[in-house]
């Protein structure tokens, strides 16, 4: 039996070494997450050292204090005196970042939801604390009152543990998430063109004439398609370790940040790259399996590449904490572990139900497979 399966796996191998597509797909779509990294920490870079004279336009339809003046000038305000409809015609026309009204003793901040607004929100929302807060003072000072007492009667100090740098968690649990959509994209060619594509080509009738069972023809095409997605699993793992390296080193919105994994870190990263490779693998190919033709297929797998990068999503944005029963739960499992890894705080017990579990899916994925290929009508699409 090992004999005949590894012939069929040489045999898918070669083929797919061959094929410059399958190449294509194993090789140049962990390129991607570099371009992902470095451009992101980019752009997030380059918001967060905006000079403020892109967003300190802030217009006001009344004649500021010589007090307001003086705090504008320490936030850095740009201030523009003009009418109600004046200040409107201006923001429209992008002369003005937001423009504040006011109306007695209240004060009304316009604007839209534009970065250089919220941007500008910071220093007008500054000013008018500021402002207040003086007023304040004044107010209690006039009539006597000792304004430090009245505005300090309650005291609050912070023991906040600093938490990491939002910037690291959001870059590398999104190279991380790249990293299983790559593995997936890469699994759905081979997976189509050793199933489906085979169909098309009139090649399996041809295969199923040798002494050799379906069980072994499964396993092989099963274990190339995995070694095509491991591949693409490590070269992207390897890439994202390199950009994370470089990001570290050139931009400072990661000052005092290390991005970097630990040996342990990147061993047990490996091993959800091996397993997950193992799974979308079997997935790819008994889905290609019922399709008739190549374009079939690749129609019928399409859903699997969101199916598998959803669940990171939204594991990311809900900050959804790894437990024993998501461990088990198929492509959210692999998103969590990896954010455990990167975090440094991995749980062994949650990597074994991963890897259970998975392996239990891998089992009845194959044994429905297997069943496919004994089937006439399956094989050749009566």
């Amino acid at each position: 039996m090992k004999s005949k399966v590894s012939q069929i796996l040489k045999k898918e191998l070669r083929e797919m070494f061959r094929d410059k597509k399958s190449l294509a797909m194993m090789l140049i779509i962990p390129i991607f997450i570099p371009l992902l990294v470095l451009g992101m920490s980019a752009l997030f870079e380059s918001q967060m050292n905006r000079p403020v004279e892109e967003y300190n336009k802030i217009g006001l339809n009344y004649s500021p204090t010589n007090v307001e003046q003086n705090i504008m000038d320490e936030t850095q305000i740009n201030p523009i005196v003009a009418s109600e409809e004046q200040l409107k015609e201006k923001f429209e026309n992008g002369e003005l970042n937001l423009y504040i009204t006011k109306e007695e003793n209240t004060y009304t901040i316009h604007g839209d939801e534009s970065d250089t607004t919220t941007m500008a929100m910071s220093l007008a929302e500054s000013y008018l604390n500021a402002y207040k807060e003086y007023l304040q003072q004044e107010y209690l000072v006039n009539h006597q009152m000792n304004a430090d007492e009245l505005l300090n009667i309650l005291v609050v100090k912070e023991d906040i543990e600093i938490s990491d740098n939002y910037f690291a968690n959001f870059i590398t649990s999104y190279a991380f998430m790249f990293i299983i959509m790559a593995i997936t994209v890469s699994a759905t060619y081979p997976a189509t063109d050793a199933t489906a594509g085979e169909k098309e080509r009139g090649t399996l009738e041809t295969l199923l004439t040798f002494p050799v069972k379906s069980r072994d023809i499964i396993l092989g095409k099963f274990l190339s398609v995995a070694i095509s997605s491991i591949i693409t699993g490590i070269l992207s793992l390897v890439l994202t370790l390199i950009s994370l390296f470089l990001a570290n080193n050139v931009f400072e919105i990661y000052k005092d940040t290390n991005l970097m994994l630990s040996l342990s870190s990147i061993g047990y990263a490996v091993i959800v790259i091996i397993v997950y490779s193992f799974l979308i693998s079997g997935l790819c190919i008994a889905i290609a399996s019922k399709s008739k033709t190549f374009k079939e297929a690749q129609s019928a797998l399409t859903p699997l590449t969101f199916i598998s990068f959803f669940p990171s999503m939204i594991a990311f944005m809900m900050n959804i904490e790894t437990n024993t029963i998501l461990s088990c739960v198929p492509f959210l499992n692999f998103t969590l572990l990896f954010t455990d890894i990167v975090n440094n705080n991995l749980n062994l017990l949650n990597m074994a139900l991963m890897i259970l579990s998975t392996l239990i899916i891998i089992a009845i994925v194959l044994k429905v497979i297997i069943a496919q290929y004994k089937s006439e009508k399956v094989l050749f699409n009566q």
